[in-house]
């Protein structure tokens, strides 16, 4: 009985070691897995790009601007000279582009009060969509500004802050996680079902059957497919659904132009579907390509903590994760009411993605079954 058992064991691990797909994935992953884990999934809130609308335009000003830029907390992106009020206009058109997440308003009077000792208020007005870091960066603020009263303003002048969130005034968290889990679930549902339907379909010997039929390749193609697009899209729906009447999350922007890009990103998810359909030959490894790829796609595409605090040599990594992009234009759709405009660089990426990946799928697809 023991050696029965030993016997067993031994069979399966030479199967295992003769997977050179299964090997490849059992010893690489544990190791990426910690490696993205333990510098993406990072709470740490730091190198927040800032705006600063300075209508003071002085030494003291430009003091307190450097205050912020000292530490690893803010990084000022973009001096606007703000003499005129109309100025402002420009925030919420760069929040909306991703171009700023903090916007620091300095009042004219700035150095004539500082100078005078009397009370003065400085605006601050964040990007609410990410709660989290919208606290931290609340209190770092605080902390910045309170230093640079004590230490270079004297100890008789004060300064205040006062703050202002833009799309989730309530810093509510779970306005953050919703349409995150929404780009989530429309990538794993359509890369898992579409390689392991064809692999499947390769297992059984239905796909070799139907390749000599008289359907074309492209119609065998676009008619596998177009079910998991039709099934993710629904999935979708239904988080969107969900999400916005029981959870209570806003949708101020145009569900026409995020279903009509989420039809884009289906390019990118069915053809990375499809790649690791022709690279496999089971099911199992099928899952386990689509999984991994799930995995690293959601780890680095700020699903749990903005990109802007991983690492700079990880930043350029989420460069190649289409789900990265794909986030931000769900994100900003539903929260922001970001247009075509805003979204350009996303769907620039998208398309570029899309029209790659696809086209390299259908053609290792169509050598496959050809």
């Amino acid at each position: 009985m023991f050696r029965a058992y030993l016997g067993l064991v031994r069979k399966e691990f030479i199967q295992i070691t003769r997977d050179h797909n299964m090997m490849r994935m059992i010893l690489a992953m544990p190791v990426l897995q910690l490696l993205l884990l333990g510098y993406a999934v990072n709470t740490d809130v730091k190198r927040l790009a800032m705006d600063v609308y300075d209508h003071d335009q002085s030494q003291q000003s430009r003091e307190f601007v450097r205050s912020f830029a000292s530490g690893d907390y803010y990084i000022p992106t973009q001096r606007i000279p703000a003499v005129e009020a109309t100025a402002l206009w420009r925030l919420d058109e760069r929040f909306k582009a991703g171009d700023a997440e903090v916007a620091l308003i300095i009042p004219p009077d700035f150095s004539e009060k500082l100078t005078s000792g009397e009370h003065v208020t400085v605006g601050l007005v964040t990007d609410g969509a990410a709660a989290n870091a919208a606290r931290a960066g609340m209190g770092y603020a605080a902390q910045i500004v309170g230093t640079f009263a004590a230490q270079r303003a004297g100890q008789t002048a004060t300064i205040d802050v006062r703050h202002k969130f833009l799309y989730n005034p309530e810093l509510e968290s779970m306005y953050f996680m919703i349409p995150g889990i929404v780009a989530t679930l429309l990538t794993m549902v359509t890369v898992m079902l579409t390689s392991m339907a064809i692999v499947r379909e390769r297992e059984m010997g239905t796909l070799e059957q139907l390749s000599v039929t008289p359907i074309g390749a492209k119609t065998l193609l676009f008619g596998k497919i177009s079910t998991f697009a039709i099934l993710g899209l629904l999935e979708m729906c239904i988080a969107l659904i969900f999400g916005v009447l029981w959870f209570g999350i806003p949708f101020v922007g145009s569900p026409l132009l995020l279903f009509g890009l989420s039809g884009l990103y289906l390019m990118t998810t069915l053809g990375m579907g499809m790649f690791f359909s022709t690279v496999t030959s089971t099911q199992q490894q099928a899952m386990f390509f689509a999984w991994f790829f799930s995995i690293f796609a959601m780890i680095t595409s700020g699903f749990f903590t903005p990109v802007s605090n991983m690492p700079q040599w990880l930043q350029y990594v989420t460069l190649v994760n289409p789900m990265r992009f794909f986030m931000d234009i769900v994100r900003g759709i539903m929260m922001k009411g970001s247009g075509v405009a805003d979204l350009s660089r996303e769907i620039l990426a998208l398309v570029i993605f899309g029209v790659t990946v696809f086209s390299l799928a259908a053609l290792r697809f169509h050598k496959r079954t050809g």
